[in-house]
């Protein structure tokens, strides 16, 4: 069977990229206008629509939105037997009432959520609509998901949910990032986040001096977790994000929490450092003073080799841009396929930069390269995943 690279090579030499200059610009003009409807984690359900409408508008088949606002939409390939599944995450990092004014200039657009991932989910639209107006279908079926829950607490809600539904019809992921064009992920970080919650019966900060303080409690657990040795390889981390507690400045806190976030590339080294902080917590239970563990967040891990045919795709795809790539490790909707030994890659659509930033940038010039990496590598999976149905 021909390999994948053949098959770039193949697809990257035959098509008619004059379409792209178009093609970009109206990408570009569909981020701006996903950017302008908030869609804070949890609340995507007015993008969800938005997508659908555009999702209808492309003729795809089989347009559908779930109860956690996944937006579905099948292209009808040459065959059924194998599909692609092109995944964008809906969500944002910002609150529903940030101001999203953009600024323009000098190639480039700067707003919150721009690039993630209003850019990821406008090119997940003109790729359907670049396909669905070929006169040729590609060579399997392709679903495209706009999904939800990515960001933060979302612990990847919409991918989950996505998969499980698809998990049956498809062969392959490509997941797409706004940002990091040239950068292939191929491998997904496990983590673990949790709620550490203290309580104590309080008082008055000086007639019961001494007494058991639930912000004392989790201040001092916070440094004996933080105290933790973490292993430099594989590369683990930890992160105290948030602190909470205390009613007023002269009282002993009745209630307090952190909140905890564990990654990791091994995930047998996180479930081990999962232990070390759930020891530490069981050892400064004391009378008065209790602690509680509340999971919030189970990202898992999966990876493929370099050498794997998708991964391969991808970098020869890329080789044919002259552009220079990264193979990466990281934590997306990739995730999900990975952890079930399915193979994905996450890509990028142009460079940027000040992620999750409200001065968030894209730059606009490299979109036209992004849109024909995605194309390439595409088309080319549809061909090679066809051919082994």
């Amino acid at each position: 069977m021909e390999t994948m690279i053949a098959k770039v090579n193949a697809v990257h030499a035959r098509e008619d990229w004059s379409v792209l200059e178009e093609l970009s610009s109206w990408v570009v003009e569909e981020s701006l206008r996903i950017q302008q409807i908030p869609a804070p984690t949890f609340h995507e359900a007015r993008r969800a629509r938005a997508v659908l409408e555009r999702f209808t508008e492309l003729t795809l088949v089989d347009v559908d939105i779930d109860e956690v606002y996944n937006v579905y939409g099948r292209l009808q390939g040459q065959t059924s037997a194998a599909a692609l599944l092109i995944m964008a995450h809906t969500d944002t990092v910002f609150p529903a009432d940030t101001d999203l004014g953009v600024t323009r200039g000098a190639g480039r657009i700067a707003g919150p959520g721009i690039g993630d991932n209003s850019l990821g989910v406008a090119a997940l639209l003109g790729l359907a609509k670049a396909l669905s107006q070929s006169a040729l279908a590609p060579a399997c079926d392709i679903w495209f998901v706009a999904d939800s829950c990515e960001e933060g607490l979302g612990d990847l809600r919409g991918a989950k949910a996505a998969f499980a539904k698809l998990q049956s019809r498809i062969n392959a992921v490509i997941n797409l990032e706004g940002l990091a064009l040239g950068h292939i992920y191929n491998a997904g970080t496990a983590v673990y986040r949790m709620r550490i919650s203290a309580r104590a019966a309080g008082g008055h900060s000086w007639l019961h001096y001494g007494k058991p303080s639930a912000l004392h409690g989790i201040l001092e657990l916070g440094n004996q977790i933080l105290a933790l040795k973490l292993p430099q390889s594989p590369r683990t981390t930890m992160n105290i994000g948030m602190i909470e507690g205390g009613h007023a400045i002269n009282a002993i806190a009745t209630d307090a929490s952190l909140w905890l976030d564990l990654r990791s590339v091994s995930p047998i080294v996180l479930r081990d450092l999962r232990e070390q902080v759930s020891s530490l917590v069981r050892g400064a239970q004391t009378e008065g003073l209790t602690f509680t563990i509340e999971t919030v967040g189970d990202r898992p891990a999966g990876a493929i080799d370099r050498v794997h045919e998708l991964v391969q795709g991808a970098l020869a795809a890329l080789g044919c841009l002259g552009i220079r790539y990264a193979l990466e490790t990281g934590s997306t909707d990739a995730n999900v396929p990975l952890a079930h030994g399915c193979p994905a890659v996450t890509i990028g659509i142009t460079r940027g930069g000040n992620a999750h930033r409200l001065d968030e940038y894209i730059e606009t010039a490299p979109v036209r390269l992004g849109l024909q990496h995605l194309i390439t590598l595409t088309l080319a999976a549809a061909e090679h995943y066809a051919a082994g149905a």
